[in-house]
């Protein structure tokens, strides 16, 4: 979800910026919120578990395109096993195709220690460069990027908390991301969970899947003033939600993106990861909590958060283990006090 949240900013800014493009954008159905208010858009919602699976799904869903559609050019922001085919599908169709230089080298060079430690390029910009190809050069606008449309069901979810009026700050607490090595140690969070209600905040509980609900669930139970939105809402009316926080607090993790891209302030924990590999919140690295470099050298010891050894391993607990509580409730009054 991250990597298509990234987008986001990215297609808002080429569209503004070239009034006469139209863009059409595939993805999975879920990802639709994030391009919603675009009238030159058209998305696309992909069925890679049905009728667009495997090779033969994928040759469909490129006849179904050029059928309804006449395409300039294709532009591959993913690069993956998928879209290599989807892009042979369109060449032989004689349509210009670009894709992302993920820079998967000097990733892995970065980590390994082979070239100096530097600040690689964005993500966001790895996008934009594949539209240059295209010919259709951009630059990243200034955020917000997305702008959800106040939702119902956020609001019935509010006012079942009794949060109609907002007479305190708000803050969205996101506790988990997709690889357990990012997530900061659980008990430490509670501590932050505490502090906030204690101190007359009002804390949302963020998260997605059956295992990170049942988790969320057990800390609602704990602390009863906390509200529980995780598998309360869906995307969009999380989306509505979120651009009313004041600050949401977040690991590297898609919950962050989707802070970033409303214009929400975010308050992210680092472990494992390092945001010079391309993944920062954007307008956002100033608020990152994490153990220096010169203090942990093994830090980053991953790219995306999956640990290929013991080493690595431990690096990556040592990273989250070394952040204090204190640490990320100076961090976030000191953001708060700056809204």
């Amino acid at each position: 979800m991250g990597d298509v949240a990234l987008s986001a900013p990215v297609i808002s800014s080429v569209l503004k910026q070239h009034p006469t493009l139209e863009i059409v954008f595939l993805s999975r159905q879920l990802f639709k919120p994030f391009f919603e208010e675009h009238d030159r858009l058209t998305f696309i919602g992909a069925d890679l578990n049905g009728k667009h699976k495997g090779v033969i799904g994928l040759k469909k869903l490129q006849n179904d395109l050029i059928k309804t559609h006449k395409f300039d050019a294709v532009v591959d922001l993913h690069d993956v096993l998928r879209t290599k085919i989807l892009r042979f599908y369109f060449k032989t169709h004689g349509i210009q195709c670009h894709s992302i230089n993920k820079g998967r080298r000097e990733k892995k060079d970065l980590i390994n220690g082979s070239i100096p430690f530097k600040k690689l390029k964005h993500t966001t910009h790895r996008y934009l460069d594949v539209f240059k190809k295209a010919n259709v050069t951009s630059t990243l606008n200034d955020g917000p990027w997305v702008y959800p449309l106040v939702s119902d069901s956020s609001n019935a979810l509010l006012k079942e908390n009794n949060c109609q009026i907002k007479n305190n700050s708000w803050i969205g607490i996101a506790p988990f991301a997709a690889h357990p090595s990012k997530e900061w140690p659980i008990e430490k969070m509670k501590h932050v969970v505490s502090a906030l209600i204690d101190a007359g905040k009002s804390v949302f509980l963020f998260g997605g899947g059956h295992d990170e609900v049942k988790k969320l669930e057990t800390i609602k139970k704990e602390f009863s003033k906390s509200i529980l939105v995780a598998g309360q809402l869906k995307l969009d009316e999380e989306l509505s939600l979120i651009s009313r926080l004041d600050l949401m607090v977040a690991m590297d993790s898609s919950n962050m993106h989707l802070a970033t891209i409303v214009g929400t302030p975010v308050v992210s924990i680092w472990g494992p990861t390092h945001h010079y590999l391309g993944f920062g919140p954007l307008n956002n690295e100033h608020n990152i909590i994490e153990i220096s470099k010169e203090k942990l050298p093994c830090r980053p010891c991953s790219i995306f958060g999956k640990l290929k050894s013991k080493k690595h391993k431990l690096c990556a607990q040592k990273a989250m283990e070394l952040i204090s509580a204190e640490m990320v409730l100076a961090k976030i009054t000191a953001v708060s006090d700056a809204v």
